[in-house]
């Protein structure tokens, strides 16, 4: 039985460990949203999905999927930290990034056939393959770690910072049969022992660790010669360890905190790098689907041209001053244009279906998204002139704010500081011990004993007045040394870490010469694209005013109609290529925004917004 100061003792100690404990107690997160948010749907009317690109920029921010699986890697890097502040090792983030899908592409893109560039004018119509075949509707992914795949060895232990609250209640009932009644009385001996201890423990960034245990037993015996019985018997210790040379200092100890700090910074870049390549995705996208509306009316009017010629065609044929075969070339080509528009029309509803299943988060598994067709209401427009910084500055500027970057360089800080604990390993083993403790003994006087000695008569009151008043205390100090004659796993660890560091300031190097590679060529294709823009636009003039003269000529029938159908097939090609030209140009502005890592102010995106969804 315990002594009831004893027994109360014990409790408020675990009590107050318990309640300790609960205060580290996770909080929820949230749950995982489903649910498209209500932008889509106050978009939509009369069956339309209106949309400029600020609004599918909103939606893609609100719904987009890629994004919101980034929104779970920042409460991620908080673990990270929490994890390392309680001494535990850094468990790493998830690097890979997600690009929206490379979509149809836009008028006379090749993706979208695989014999003729889709929308391009010819003697014979293109026929469209399926998109799913072409490998446009996948994500590519893209894995942001320069570190590689083997990961860095963990050096050094490292003390828990978290204060342990321990406990032991015991009791055991021995019975030993006894060769000699000589000390004990008695041929079997009976024991009876309690045991209720309890301790603390705590590490420190030093290294040390220090531990206080309070330690009690009561033992009722049946022996005859035991001056005391029952007696108990406590002690209040406190015993330190403080490294030396292998595992001392605070800043080896706390490197784990210090990248898991970095990891923190880490995943916030790692959004912003998402939500770029996402905002980058979506402006491509929307700029293809504007293009290839834009198309789709080019067909359209090519088919009522052709149907046109058509109608004069038989007119002048019934009137016998054409003859039958005009009939036949102009009814081919109206067949040819119509397979055209059909082509145009399929490509325009593929890219939509792409597009709706980026900015929701449902895609078609929403009716009334699924039923709706998505209306762009921006045009694709190319300003006069390009306000354009020379190139080193541009480049400059892409290598002080790109967030891939900064996350790269983040990773290799990490490196560096954890190069520090494989350093630490191959050093020798030397810690400070050091150990006081304060002893106490009290029980009942054996009857069958003479002369008990009176000082350790008594209860458990006593036991704690020897404890506090220090009458029988122990301490000692003393070096622990473990010297290995050859420690090959450390000096391997280390030799390995240290060239997976210059590895990974080499792909460093890459990444910086990929994004001055981005931001040049991204450069070239805005010159080319403006360049292509204007010849196409000129083109077009052209092949307008071409066309006009030879309608005349065949009205007063000075012209057939296999002329005039040529003529219509090159303006219906110049009108593709312009509205290609504009789109590529659209794209190449927004590219060169990628590359300089402004895409997101360019489009008036708040980062803190979109870590919230808005």
């Amino acid at each position: 039985m315990f002594h009831n100061s004893a027994r109360a003792a014990l409790a408020l100690f675990l009590a107050a460990g318990l309640a300790f404990a609960q205060t580290g107690t996770p909080r929820p997160t949230p749950a995982v949203r489903y649910e498209n948010s209500p932008r889509v749907h106050a978009l939509i009317r009369a069956g339309n999905l209106y949309l400029s690109l600020q609004d599918a920029l909103a939606l893609a921010i609100e719904n987009n999927l890629d994004i919101e699986l980034q929104r779970y890697l920042l409460p991620l890097g908080d673990t990270e930290l929490l994890r390392a502040k309680g001494g535990g090792l850094n468990r790493g983030i998830n690097f890979t990034l997600l690009e929206v899908p490379v979509g149809t592409g836009g008028p006379l893109s090749p993706v979208p056939t695989n014999a003729a560039a889709a929308g391009r004018a010819s003697a014979g119509s293109s026929v469209a393959t399926n998109a799913l075949g072409l490998n446009v509707l996948g994500e590519p992914q893209t894995n942001a770690s320069i570190l590689g795949s083997i990961a860095q060895s963990n050096g050094t232990a490292i003390p828990n910072y978290d204060l342990a609250f321990t406990g032991q209640l015991n009791w055991t009932h021995q019975t030993t049969p006894q060769t000699s009644t000589v000390q004990t009385g008695s041929n079997t001996l009976v024991t009876g022992t309690t045991l209720f201890n309890a301790g603390v423990q705590q590490g420190f960034a030093s290294g040390a660790q220090v531990g206080l245990n309070f330690n009690n037993n009561r033992v009722s015996l049946n022996s005859q010669r035991s001056g005391y019985n029952p007696y108990t018997g406590s002690s209040l210790g406190f015993t330190a360890i403080q490294p030396l040379l292998r595992g001392s200092g605070a800043s080896l100890n706390r490197r784990f905190i210090r990248i898991a700090g970095n990891e923190q910074k880490i995943t916030s870049l790692l959004f912003q790098q998402q939500l770029l390549l996402t905002v980058y995705g979506v402006i491509r996208l929307y700029t293809d689907l504007v293009a290839l509306t834009e198309d789709e009316k080019v067909k359209q009017e090519t088919v009522s041209l052709a149907e046109k010629l058509l109608s004069d065609v038989r007119a002048q044929v019934e009137e016998g001053t054409l003859a039958q075969v005009e009939m036949t070339r102009a009814n081919a080509q109206v067949f040819s244009t119509r397979q055209d528009l059909i082509n145009a029309s399929g490509l325009r509803e593929e890219q939509e279906a792409i597009f709706k299943n980026v900015i929701t988060r449902r895609g078609n598994e929403d009716p009334e998204v699924a039923g709706s067709r998505v209306i762009p209401t921006d045009t694709l427009t190319i300003p006069t002139t390009d306000e354009i910084r020379p190139m080193q500055d541009l480049i400059a500027d892409a290598l002080a704010h790109r967030p891939d970057l900064g996350q790269a360089r983040l990773q290799i800080a990490n490196s560096q500081i954890g190069l520090q604990g494989a350093r630490s390993a191959i050093r020798p083993q030397l810690d400070l011990v050091g150990v006081m403790q304060n002893n106490g003994l009290a029980g009942q006087a054996n009857p069958f004993v003479a002369n008990p000695d009176p000082g350790f008569i008594g209860g458990y009151g006593g036991v704690l007045e020897q404890i506090l008043t220090r009458k029988y205390p122990t301490y000692g100090v003393g070096l622990q040394m473990t010297l290995p004659l050859r420690n090959r796993v450390a000096e391997a660890d280390l030799a390995r870490d240290e060239l997976q560091v210059k590895q990974s300031e080499i792909r460093l190097r890459q990444l910086q010469n990929q994004v001055r590679l981005e931001v040049e060529d991204a450069l070239i294709a805005m010159r080319r694209a403006r360049a292509s823009y204007e010849a196409a636009s000129q083109a077009r003039r052209l092949q307008e005013e071409s066309l006009s003269a030879e309608q005349a000529k065949f009205e007063v029938g000075a012209s057939t109609g296999f002329f005039v159908i040529q003529y219509e097939s090159l303006l219906a090609q110049a009108r593709s290529a312009e509205v290609a030209a504009r789109s590529s140009y659209v794209k190449a502005k927004a590219a060169l925004q990628r590359a300089m890592g402004t895409i997101l102010e360019e489009n008036h995106i708040s980062l803190e917004a979109a870590i919230k969804g808005q």
